[in-house]
């Protein structure tokens, strides 16, 4: 049974990390006093449906696909870049589908991932340090004492940014935007210029032809037109996460409302600490990230103290362990976690721990060490005999020039083309079908040990 949330002062007496340092603790108390007043951007029983579709992915059912940007910012917050990002992730769904035949489970790291952890709290230029940059949600990234001085007032607006970009999400979604018979039009405006989009290009033209024939053979053609998409982000800064924080009125449980899903860092997973103190309370389905440097016993602790109850659908893992070392790490954590009894969601981040920096200054990552760990991560599960759940990616719905290699051959040099990230880099349209594409032919090797209620059926012999 969950205990009530320990107050906000609880956790911040647990040292909480990663937390900027409000000059104004007054003005902290009225933005939050102002936040818990605000309606709820999502809903409790969204959150159960989520849950509940974590779980099949956590039994082999589904595949979950999560991606979005490292770090949101209040500009990028228009039609244009909300739709980019859903639409990419759209492609990439109906290639997991279509070509794995596995149902895809679609979360956004979108409206609300406004905040990053920093391995420093300040910068240097020169003679000047100044604030780290931590996310909209903080400060603001020129490098200027105004802009980098914490502002409380940020969280309203990422509260209001937020909301915005939820309303215009469920618009496309349940409006026709998401309708499979568009999946040619998701694309359209780009030129078609590598395999890769080539590939996309014939696979909805079967699509198409597959939807034409269900449709001539009297299937309703509503079941098309709209799909399930769910918000998620890191909950990092406790005063934002606390503040949306809601009992519902059905169950006399708490809620984060500022997503369906919330997860916990790499930096902040310390057992004893504020995150894992105050997620442990929450009904949401929660993601906890793990990087190279855990160990199983950790990971079980960890699991134990998420999740005691050993309920379907609530914990997925999401592992970040770098190219070099998923072979030799994850195995010993899975089997620590699986000997628990309890079925998690499995789901690899290729992106975090493949980040290194140009001679030039740029953060990038390799596209072949994204695909590498990838490849390592359906290796492992392979070997084990357990479901390689999903696939958790920073991309863009843009053409930029963040990381190199892939289909686009990006080099270092052509990084300041368009290197437009806020923080680190991420994929651009086309590496990201072409990943899609690589983890469709990783679903469907005979290999790989599944359950496929898509062709749950027995053929008829007259």
């Amino acid at each position: 049974m969950l205990q009530p949330i320990p107050s906000l002062a609880e956790l911040h007496r647990l040292g909480a990390a990663q937390q900027p340092a409000y000059p104004d603790a007054d003005e902290v108390a009225r933005v939050l006093a102002e936040l818990r007043h605000r309606p709820p951007l999502v809903f409790a029983g969204e959150c159960d449906d989520l849950r509940a579709k974590v779980a099949d992915v956590a039994a082999g059912r589904s595949f979950l696909l999560q991606g979005g940007d490292c770090a949101e910012t209040f500009e990028s917050v228009t039609a244009a870049n909300i739709r980019g990002k859903l639409r990419v992730l759209l492609s990439m769904a109906v290639v997991l589908t279509y070509a794995a035949q596995v149902p895809v489970l679609k979360v956004g790291r979108i409206a609300g991932q406004y905040a990053k952890p920093r391995s420093r709290d300040t910068e240097t230029r020169g003679e000047t340090t100044l604030p780290a940059y931590r996310g909209d949600a903080v400060n603001a990234l020129p490098f200027e004492a105004d802009a980098r001085r914490p502002d409380p007032r940020r969280l309203i607006e990422v509260y209001n940014h937020s909301a915005a970009t939820l309303n215009l999400l469920r618009a496309f979604v349940k409006g026709g935007f998401a309708d499979l018979r568009a999946v040619h039009t998701w694309n359209s405006d780009f030129v078609r210029n590598s395999n890769v989009e080539e590939r996309y290009e014939s696979l909805a033209a079967e699509i198409e032809r597959a939807l034409a024939f269900m449709v001539a053979c009297g299937v309703d053609s509503d079941t098309f037109r709209t799909v399930d998409f769910y918000s998620s982000h890191e909950a990092l800064l406790l005063e934002y996460e606390h503040a949306l924080t809601r009992i519902d009125s059905r169950t006399d449980t708490p809620y984060n409302t500022s997503a369906h899903m919330v997860w916990i860092g790499e930096r902040t997973r310390q057992l004893d600490g504020a995150h894992v103190e105050y997620l442990r309370h929450l009904r949401n389905p929660i993601g906890m990230k793990l990087g190279p440097s855990v160990t199983p016993s950790q990971a079980v602790e960890l699991a134990e103290r998420l999740d005691p109850d050993q309920e379907p659908g609530r914990l997925t893992v999401i592992t970040r362990m770098g190219a070099e070392k998923v072979r030799d790490v994850l195995p010993p954590v899975i089997e620590a976690i699986e000997d628990t009894g309890r079925k998690v969601a499995w789901v690899c981040d290729p992106m975090h721990g493949n980040t290194f920096e140009t001679s030039l200054g740029y953060k990038t990552r390799a596209f072949d060490q994204v695909a590498d760990e990838l490849n390592g991560f359906f290796d492992v599960h392979q070997a084990l005999g357990t479901w390689p759940g999903g696939v958790h990616i920073e991309l863009t719905g843009d053409d930029v020039t963040e990381c190199v290699g892939g289909v686009g051959e990006i080099l270092e040099a052509d990084l300041s083309n368009r290197y437009e990230t806020a923080c680190d880099p991420r994929l651009n349209r086309n590496q990201s079908l072409e990943l899609a594409f690589m983890v469709a032919e990783r679903l469907t090797d005979g290999r790989i040990r599944r359950v496929n209620p898509v062709q749950e059926f027995s053929a008829e012999d007259f």
